[in-house]
């Protein structure tokens, strides 16, 4: 699974930012890395010269073998809470959709089975 960090140019990315989010979503999407492709994850902050409540925003856009992107976006006050919501959605978002297409299989499976021996 390859994970790439964008920040914009009001968010101090690095080594250390890039390590945080590496750990983070290896470890929570381990039980789909042969089924997960590649993560994008861009960080910002909205209001950079502003400030404010829930201004740092982190999107995730996951790739699935054979599937279209899944995106989840989550806002929060500082990077780190911004990552965690956004990695904690993406996992909930990835497992929902594997399960439901290893739920189709069978059924693809049972369907099929019935067609050949109608035939």
């Amino acid at each position: 699974m390859q994970i790439q960090v964008n920040t914009d140019h009001n968010v101090k990315g690095g080594g250390l930012l890039i390590k945080y989010v590496e750990g983070l979503l290896n470890d929570s999407l381990d039980s789909f890395k042969d089924e997960v492709t590649r993560v994008e994850v861009h960080i910002s902050d909205e209001n950079s010269h502003k400030g404010g409540d829930d201004d740092l925003r982190c999107t995730m856009e996951a790739r699935l073998r054979g599937m279209q992107p899944i995106a989840v976006t989550h806002h929060d006050e500082n990077v780190d809470l911004a990552i965690a919501g956004a990695a904690d959605r993406i996992t909930r978002s990835v497992r929902k959709t594997i399960e439901k297409r290893r739920e189709v299989k069978p059924v693809q499976m049972i369907l099929d089975t019935v067609e050949e021996s109608i035939e």
